[in-house]
């Protein structure tokens, strides 16, 4: 007969793959990660693009993510994530608390939100709960979750209209923006998204105008204030 410790550890552990644009962060996160029985780091990404390679090459039972990284959004690489393998829960561990943060990953679908000033308790709590069917947020934005939601006030006056969210771009014209912002040129940015120049150049103007935005300065500025890239 197995004893109970034999059977505890032949359980299936948690498939676990970690999205971040720093190396230290990803390494950092995978030994704490690993050092725990039931969790099991088998890949790790530094953007969205290689986010969904990992994903597609160790199919992981969570993705634990970034919002700020080059070349592909957060809230994007999480989008195509979902919609390209609906079953894997996703983590988002970041430093941005602010509500337009927030709202913009959990209506992406993550299922967790996590900062990276909560420590390792919260991040563990963070994981087993998705990793169980449940969604967690962390209890330092809790409070500032419910205060939006109760309230439901209009977030800037009449007299002063707010600038066009970068929600009314598709999904593809983020990415070109996030590109362009990081002062890629149009052959570059062509050749990672596999597009024609004229394509790039097409979304480049269908971003600009539904940001009213009219220089490439204009973008950077833009993408750094929405806190889509780093300064």
């Amino acid at each position: 007969m197995r004893s109970v410790t034999a059977m505890e550890n032949s359980a299936p552990r948690c498939r676990v793959v970690v999205v971040d644009d720093h190396a230290i962060m990803r390494d950092g996160l995978s030994a704490l990660l690993g050092s725990e029985p039931d969790l099991e780091v088998v890949g790790t990404a530094a953007d969205g693009r290689e986010a969904i390679d990992a994903v597609r090459a160790h199919t992981p039972d969570i993705v634990l993510i970034d919002l700020t990284m080059p070349r592909t959004d957060g809230a994007s690489a999480i989008r195509d994530v979902k919609r390209r393998f609906p079953r894997v829960r996703v983590v988002v561990l970041t430093l941005h608390r602010d509500d337009r943060h927030i709202r913009s990953a959990l209506h992406a679908g993550a299922d967790a939100y996590v900062l990276k000033d909560d420590g390792r308790v919260e991040l563990l709590a963070a994981i087993r709960n998705v990793a169980n069917g449940k969604r967690y947020l962390s209890p330092t934005i809790c409070g500032s979750v419910m205060s939006g939601y109760v309230s439901a006030e209009p977030e800037t006056p009449v007299s002063k209209p707010q600038s066009p969210s970068w929600e009314v771009l598709t999904e593809r014209e983020r990415e070109v923006m996030k590109l362009v912002a990081e002062g890629r040129k149009t052959r570059e940015i062509a050749d990672y998204l596999s597009l024609s120049t004229k394509t790039v150049e097409k979304h480049r103007t269908n971003l600009m105008r539904k940001l009213d935005l009219h220089s490439v300065s204009a973008v950077t500025a833009y993408a750094i204030s929405n806190g889509l890239l780093s300064q």
